[in-house]
Parts: structure tokens; sequence; C-alpha cells
């Protein structure tokens, strides 16, 4: 059809000449409502957007005097989120004088990580940050 038949036709109709494949010879057109095509279109990706899973990280902060039972209920808190698909930041900050015992620090965070188990794979391996140990875990 001509271009200029074309376009007249979607005016008639109070529609859009919306060009498909410009590549081809000669170009093929379309006569619809762009602002409902776009319309459809960004409905789509945002039904696929809400369908897509969020992975957060979780932070567990231990202390370099933590009791045995603090430690359970962090790490019962840690399991917790790994069900639920997070992944999770084991911290422990350092104070003061306690910069002094990074070996105790570093040891009662692999302790930590071991008691998490089978469960739980190391992500990325502990770094320490001034007076900051860190270590990212993530389900198996």
């Amino acid at each position: 059809m001509d271009t200029y038949r074309a376009i007249q036709l979607a005016r008639e109709r109070d529609l859009d000449l919306v060009e498909v494949s410009p590549l081809t010879q000669p170009p093929v057109c379309k006569i619809m409502d762009y602002g409902a095509y776009q319309y459809q279109q960004e409905k789509k990706e945002r039904k696929q957007k809400a369908k897509q899973k969020k992975i957060e990280i979780k932070g567990i902060r231990l202390g370099l005097n933590i009791g045995a039972h603090d430690l359970e209920i962090r790490k019962n808190q840690a399991l917790k989120f790994l069900e639920k698909g997070n992944k999770v930041k084991v911290e422990l900050i350092l104070r003061g004088r306690e910069k002094a015992f990074v070996e105790r620090a570093t040891m009662i965070i692999e302790e930590f990580v071991k008691t998490l188990g089978d469960n739980a794979v190391v992500e990325q391996p502990l770094t320490r940050q001034g007076g900051r140990l860190s270590l990212l875990a993530a389900k198996k």
C-alpha cells in the first residue's frame, strides 16, 4: 500500500501507523494504537519483574565475648535467613583493645560458619577492614 494512503487510513481510524520491519523492501508497517501497545509491553515487563526473586543480604553480628546461647540464637536466625533464600553476612566488630585479638575473632567466625553445617557455603571469604571482620555465606 502507498505510504500516503496508509497514513490516511490510520488517521481515519484514529490509530497510529507503526513501522514494524524497516529493513525489508518495502518496509512493513502496521496500523494500531501505539499508546495501548506501549501500555501492554510495560504491563508484561512489570509482571516478569514481580515474578523475580529478590535476594537480600541479611546481617548477623557477633561479638568477641559472645556466649554459647547467644551464638545458638544467631545460628538459628542465620539458618532461617538461608532457608528463605537470602544471603547472610556474618560480622564481628572489634572495638578498642579487642583489636589485639584478631586470631580469636577469626576462630569465632569460622566456628560459627561450621555450625551452620551443610546448609551454607562461604561465598565471600573472611575479610578484614580495620576492626571489622566479615564473611558472606549463601545457601548451598
